[in-house]
């Protein structure tokens, strides 16, 4: 009778899985950067309230936010060649559209929906700077490029840093995606796997070690920067708070 259940498989599947780790790591680097930088223009844009460019950025964060990404992979893989195709029509270019590899189009699309889930996160740390600090350091005669690096960006970090730290976790995951762009990564390697002596269940419990320990990982990572950027009590305000805490 065959094993309703093989454990063994399981965990010596895994090491056959690790070999497409490097594309899932490399595609999530890209997008997680694609996505901090676009989505730091953004914020500016909707803090500094741009006409135009503003009503534009927050119909993009609607968007982008309000559709599954699995679509908007679909619509990258499909539409960019579409696009590319016009392109080549009315500029009269030969560009071989079958020669740009699948994990492009899964970049672009993990990065754009990245960027308008962190412009939110990034926006509003940046809002949550106090206005008064960021007064007293021009009145001491900082500049702004000194106000933004002394006051703003040390306390906005501080402050997106743990939801920023779940959206990369939530992009890591997201990756397992890639395969309708053709992207090899591990979950599809874990399909291509099973197919070969359809064992799926011990497939995919292999995947979600895999994804757990990265994702465990991961959070061990932010907590440790998150806790290296605190900045530490003073002894008067330690003294301060164990003084009312002892009173309640």
């Amino acid at each position: 009778m065959t094993k309703l259940f093989d454990l063994q498989l399981v965990f010596s599947s895994i090491p056959e899985l690790l070999k497409y780790l490097p594309t899932t790591l490399f595609l999530t680097v890209i997008a997680a950067i694609i996505g901090l930088l676009l989505g730091l223009v953004i914020a500016v844009i909707r803090m500094k309230n741009i006409p135009v460019l503003s009503q534009l950025a927050v119909a993009f964060v609607s968007v982008m936010r309000g559709t599954p990404i699995i679509v908007q992979l679909y619509i990258s893989y499909f539409g960019i060649p579409i696009l590319l195709q016009y392109i080549n029509y009315y500029r009269g270019t030969e560009y071989n559209i079958n020669a740009i590899p699948g994990i492009v189009f899964a970049m672009v699309a993990l990065g754009l929906n990245q960027s308008a889930f962190d412009s939110e996160t990034i926006r509003a740390a940046l809002q949550s700077v106090d206005k008064g600090q960021i007064e007293a350091a021009k009145s001491l005669g900082m500049s702004n490029g000194q106000v933004l690096r002394r006051i703003i960006l040390p306390e906005a970090i501080t402050v997106a840093l743990p939801s920023l730290g779940n959206s990369l976790i939530a992009l890591i995951k997201g990756t397992s995606l890639a395969f309708t762009c053709s992207v090899v990564e591990i979950t599809a390697a874990g399909k291509i796997l099973a197919g070969r002596n359809y064992r799926f269940f011990e497939s995919y419990c292999s995947l979600a070690i895999i994804y757990w320990v990265l994702t465990f990982a991961l959070e061990k990572v932010v907590a440790a920067i998150e806790k290296r950027l605190q900045v530490p009590e003073q002894p008067r305000q330690v003294k301060e708070r164990d003084a009312i805490l002892s009173k309640t």
